[in-house]
C-alpha cells in the first residue's frame, strides 16, 4: 500500500475535530476521499465543505481509502478502529485510545494483528517547546530526570453540559480522560516511557453538577446539571518502577487561575514551559567563579502541532521511523494510568500496577 502514494484518506466523525483534521490533510496534499458520520447534518456539511462523499456506513468509506482519522466520541473508537485494522487501513486515532481500559486493550490487540499503522492523537508532543525540552533531555544537559509536575487546569471550561463529553457512558469520564490523557502522555513521553509502579489519585465533581455553576463561556449548549455525571477535576501521583515520579493536576473547572504548566526536574537543570506559550525556561545552578543561579529562556518558532503530527502519521505509512508520534502501546500505558486513577479514587487507596 505504501507504494500507492498519494494516500487516500477519510475522516470518521465529521464534526469540528474531524474538520480540523480534514483541513490539515488537504493542506499537506493528501487525497481526502470522504467522510463518515451517523449525523445527516454533519455528513451534509462535510460533503459541501470538502466536495467529497460522506457516508452513514463506515464500511463504504473503508472500501475507498488507505487511511482514516477517527474523531468520534470515545465510546465508538473501538468499533471503527478495530474494523479499520481488520481492513489493514492506517489509523490516526484521536485521544484517548478508548472510553475504558478494556476497550483500549481490544483496540491495541487488533492493531497488533493488522498491516496498518496506528498513531494516537497526542499532538502536544509535536509542539516546538516540547521538542526543545526533549532535545535537552536527550543531550544529557538536564542530567537525570527525576520528577515532572504536569498541570492541565482550566478556571471555567466544562464542555457543554449534556454533550457527550459530560456523559459517563459515552466519554468514559470527565476532565481526567479528556485533559488528563494529554498531561499523562506528555509526562511519560519526556520520561521515555518508564514502567509504572503505583498510582494514587482523587477525582472530583464539584462544579459541573451544580445548578448555580457560574461561567463566562461554555463550549456547546448548557443542559444543566442533569447532563453532567462525570468528574471535573483530578489530582494524582504516579510512581514509576525506577522511583521517578509525576504529579498531576487536571481540571475543567477550579477556583484558581488556569495553567498548562509543566516542570521537568533534572539533577543538572529543570525546564518549565506552558503548553499555550511558545517559551521554555531553563533553571540551574553553578559553582563556576562563584556560586550562582543560571536562568535562561528559549523561544522556539511557533508551529502547528496537529500538522506535524499528521506529517509523522504519513511518514509512518510510508515506512518512516518517527519516535515522536504516539504508538498504540504508549497510548495503552496512558489508559492504564487513567484507569488506575479512577480506581484509586473509588477504592480509596493507591493502585499497584503489574510489571511486564
Amino acid at each position: 500500500m505504501t507504494d500507492e502514494l498519494p494516500i487516500r484518506a477519510g475522516i470518521v466523525g465529521c464534526g469540528n475535530i474531524g474538520q480540523y483534521h480534514a483541513d490539515r490533510l488537504q493542506e499537506l496534499g493528501v487525497d481526502l476521499v470522504g467522510g463518515m458520520d451517523v449525523s445527516a447534518q454533519a455528513r451534509e456539511r462535510f460533503a459541501q465543505r470538502y466536495g467529497v462523499d460522506a457516508y452513514d456506513d463506515h464500511h463504504e468509506l473503508y472500501d475507498a481509502v488507505d487511511a482514516v482519522v477517527i474523531t468520534t466520541p470515545n465510546r465508538f473508537h473501538e468499533e471503527y478502529a478495530v474494523d479499520a485494522f481488520e481492513h489493514d487501513l492506517h489509523v490516526l486515532l484521536e485521544k484517548p485510545l478508548a472510553h475504558s481500559l478494556e476497550s483500549a486493550e481490544r483496540i491495541a490487540a487488533a492493531a497488533s494483528e493488522s498491516a496498518g499503522t496506528c498513531t494516537v492523537g497526542f499532538h502536544n508532543r509535536f509542539r516546538n517547546a516540547v521538542r526543545l525540552v526533549a532535545d535537552r533531555i536527550e543531550r544529557g544537559d538536564m542530567g537525570e530526570i527525576t520528577h515532572i509536575e504536569a498541570n492541565y487546569v482550566r478556571r471555567r471550561g466544562v464542555p457543554g453540559r449534556g454533550s457527550w463529553f459530560t456523559r459517563q457512558d459515552i466519554a468514559g469520564g470527565g476532565a481526567l480522560i479528556d485533559l488528563g490523557v494529554h498531561a499523562i502522555d506528555l509526562a511519560l513521553y519526556l520520561l521515555d516511557h518508564p514502567e509504572i509502579s503505583d498510582v494514587s489519585g482523587v477525582t472530583r465533581s464539584e462544579f459541573g453538577s451544580r445548578e448555580d455553576y457560574a461561567y463566562l463561556e461554555m463550549w456547546g449548549e448548557d443542559a444543566g446539571p442533569e447532563g453532567f455525571d462525570v468528574d471535573d477535576s483530578a489530582s494524582a501521583f504516579v510512581r514509576c518502577a525506577d522511583d521517578r515520579t509525576i504529579s498531576l493536576e487536571v481540571a475543567w473547572a477550579t477556583n484558581r487561575p488556569p495553567t498548562h504548566e509543566f516542570v521537568v526536574q533534572g539533577t543538572e537543570a529543570a525546564a518549565r514551559f506552558d503548553l499555550l506559550e511558545d517559551q521554555v525556561a531553563i533553571h540551574s545552578a553553578s559553582p563556576d567563579g562563584a556560586n550562582h543561579f543560571v536562568d535562561s529562556t528559549l523561544e522556539p518558532a511557533a508551529n502547528d502541532a496537529h500538522s506535524d503530527e499528521q506529517r509523522a502519521f504519513l511518514a509512518a505509512i510510508g515506512g518512516g521511523d518517527d519516535d515522536v508520534a504516539a504508538s498504540v502501546e504508549e497510548a495503552l500505558a496512558v489508559q492504564r494510568v487513567i484507569d488506575s486513577i479512577y480506581r484509586s479514587s473509588d477504592e480509596g487507596h493507591p493502585i499497584r500496577l503489574e510489571q511486564s
